[in-house]
């Protein structure tokens, strides 16, 4: 299994929009950040998580030749609202997409000429599968666990992936599901800014006590904004198994 970072920036990217800040004009590509999303292949099975508003550029980039499901952790704008580049994968076949409840409420308003009766031709070809945070299910071989997560007041979700666990957007976990990430390798876990605390996020402070309990052999810090600080000078104070993702970074599970 391999997971590649196809973004790893906020809502707003990085550089963000009128910003002159040290990472915004940094001249390394690890300080430049599009909306968080990434890709997770286990043999034949290719996932993406998250679909934003940079998702075509990001297809593009990583030449991702196909996509057998899509795992949505919530209903923001810039975690789904690139649904509709969907399309060049869903012409052959139909794609699932597994999402909570509000997600899907949100895709089918966002998306409405995906679900009628009788469809505009060429319009992504998808289906919505619920996710129950009792209950794993499989694609293909491969078995993927929801875990429930808090961003800020409303419920989204994070997935295991067999030794691998995606968290993105998260400010808590409750005790029973922080249990069912023990045991594995590779820990992808979001972290906005390094100390100032924010409602809806944590930050890298936050985010390391997660990870000591944990205890992967590997974590990387996910979906940062540009006060995060220089990838270069922010991975210096890291322990030694945490890392800053970056954008195009691919990791061995």
């Amino acid at each position: 299994m391999r997971i590649t970072f196809l973004g790893t920036g906020t809502s707003t990217g990085v550089p963000e929009i009128g910003c002159k800040c040290e990472v915004c004009t940094s001249s390394d590509p690890r300080d430049s950040r599009l909306r968080t999303s990434a890709l997770v292949e286990d043999g034949d099975t290719t996932l993406l998580i998250d679909c934003g508003p940079d998702f075509r550029v990001q297809m593009l980039r990583a030449d991702v030749k196909k996509i057998d499901a899509l795992l949505m952790t919530h209903k923001h704008y810039d975690h789904l609202v690139g649904i509709d580049d969907l399309r060049p994968y869903t012409r052959d076949k139909e794609l699932p997409i597994y999402a909570d409840r509000e997600t899907e409420m949100q895709i089918r308003s966002f998306f409405p000429y995906c679900f009628g009766r009788v469809k505009y031709p060429g319009v992504a070809n998808i289906r919505i599968c619920p996710v129950d945070y009792k209950s794993s299910f499989r694609i293909n071989e491969t078995e993927i666990t929801p875990l429930r997560v808090f961003h800020g007041m409303f419920p989204i979700t994070a997935y295991r992936l067999g030794n691998l666990a995606y968290i993105t957007d998260m400010s808590y976990i409750e005790p029973g599901e922080l249990e069912k990430l023990k045991g594995v390798e590779v820990l992808v876990i979001n972290a906005l800014r390094f100390s100032k605390p924010h409602k809806t996020h944590q930050t890298v402070l936050e985010a390391l006590p997660i990870i000591d309990y944990i205890k992967p052999k590997a974590a990387y810090i996910t979906h940062m904004m540009h006060h995060i600080g220089l990838h270069a000078k922010i991975e210096k104070c890291l322990p030694s198994n945490v890392h800053l993702a970056y954008d195009g970074l691919v990791v061995e599970v």
